[in-house]
C-alpha cells in the first residue's frame, strides 16, 4: 500500500518537464518563427509591388531606378544609359515609390 501511494505522487512530477518543453516550443514559435514569417511576407509583398520609376536598393547596396519589371527579374538604371538586370529577391528595399498614375507608360499605351 505504501508503494502504491509513492508511485501515484511520482507520476505527477513527470508531467512538469513535458509541460516545460511544450512551453519552450511555444515561446520559440512566438519569438522567432512567427516574426520571421511576417518579415518574409512583407519582403515578398514589397518585391511584387515594384514598378518602373521606383528607386530601389539591392542587397549589395547598389542604388538604381527601375526601368522594367519581369516575372523574375528587374532592370535597374544605375547611371545614365547603364542598365543592369537583377533577380527580384535581390531588391532589399524601395527608397522612393512612384505613384501609380506617374509610372512610365508601356509601348502599347504610347501607340494609342
Amino acid at each position: 500500500m505504501l508503494i502504491a501511494a509513492q508511485n501515484s505522487g511520482g507520476g505527477a512530477g513527470s508531467f512538469v518537464p513535458i509541460l516545460m518543453i511544450v512551453l519552450l516550443f511555444g515561446v520559440m514559435y512566438f519569438m522567432m518563427i512567427r516574426p520571421q514569417q511576417r518579415r518574409r511576407r512583407e519582403a515578398e509583398q514589397m518585391q511584387s509591388s515594384i514598378g518602373p520609376g521606383d528607386e530601389v536598393v539591392t542587397i549589395g547596396g547598389l542604388y538604381g531606378t527601375v526601368t522594367s519589371v519581369d516575372d523574375e527579374t528587374v532592370m535597374l538604371e544605375v547611371a545614365p544609359g547603364v542598365q543592369t538586370r537583377y533577380a527580384r529577391p535581390a531588391i532589399a528595399r524601395v527608397v522612393t515609390k512612384v505613384p501609380a498614375a506617374e509610372t512610365i507608360p508601356d509601348e502599347a499605351e504610347v501607340k494609342e
